[in-house]
C-alpha cells in the first residue's frame, strides 16, 4: 500500500526534474521566476512541516491541512499566465502533468499522516523539498545569476534568452 501512495510523488519528482534539467537550465530563468518558484516550494514546505509537527488527532489539524495543500494548489498556478503565451507545448504539458500531480501527492501523504504510520515517509518528504528549495534559492539566485552577469557584454547590455518561460 505504501509503494502505491508513494507514486505519484516519485512521479513528480521525476517530472519536475525534466523541468528543471532540460527546459529551466536550456533558457535559464527570469527574476520572476528565480524568486517565485522557491516560494511555490516553500507552500509544499508549510504542509509538510504541518504533517511532521502536528499529529492527525489534534484538534482542526485535518482541517488546517486541507486549507494549506489547497493554499499550495492555488498559489503554484500564479505563473500559468504568462507560461500560456512564452512555453512551447511539451513545457505547457508537464506543467500540466505537476498540477495535476500536486494535490494527488498531498492526498498519499496526508493518507499516511493520518494513519500514523511510516512518520519516516513525511520526514523524507519534508527533507527532499527543503533541499529543492535549497537547490532553488542557491542555484538560480546566486550561482546562475552570477554566471550570468560574469558573461555580461562590456557594454553592459545583457544578452536575453528567446523565451522568458520557465
Amino acid at each position: 500500500m505504501l509503494g502505491v501512495l508513494l507514486l505519484p510523488a516519485v512521479l513528480q519528482a521525476l517530472t519536475m526534474g525534466v523541468d528543471e534539467l532540460v527546459f529551466h537550465r536550456r533558457r535559464g530563468l527570469p527574476r520572476w521566476e528565480r524568486l517565485g518558484h522557491p516560494l511555490d516550494t516553500l507552500t509544499a514546505v508549510l504542509c509538510y512541516c504541518w504533517l511532521v509537527l502536528v499529529p492527525a488527532s489534534a484538534p482542526n489539524a485535518l482541517g488546517i491541512y486541507v486549507a494549506l495543500c489547497a493554499f499550495s494548489c492555488l498559489f503554484i498556478t500564479k505563473d500559468e499566465l504568462v507560461h500560456a503565451r512564452l512555453c512551447e507545448p511539451l513545457e505547457t504539458w508537464l506543467h500540466a502533468a505537476l498540477f495535476v500531480l500536486h494535490p494527488i501527492v498531498f492526498l498519499a501523504f496526508g493518507v499516511v499522516w493520518y494513519s500514523g504510520a511510516h512518520g519516516w515517509v513525511l520526514k523524507g518528504a519534508l527533507g527532499s523539498t527543503l533541499g529543492l528549495l535549497s537547490y532553488q534559492v542557491v542555484y538560480w539566485n546566486w550561482r546562475a545569476s552570477s554566471s550570468a552577469s560574469r558573461r555580461r557584454p562590456e557594454n553592459g547590455s545583457e544578452s536575453r534568452p528567446t523565451s522568458e518561460c520557465q
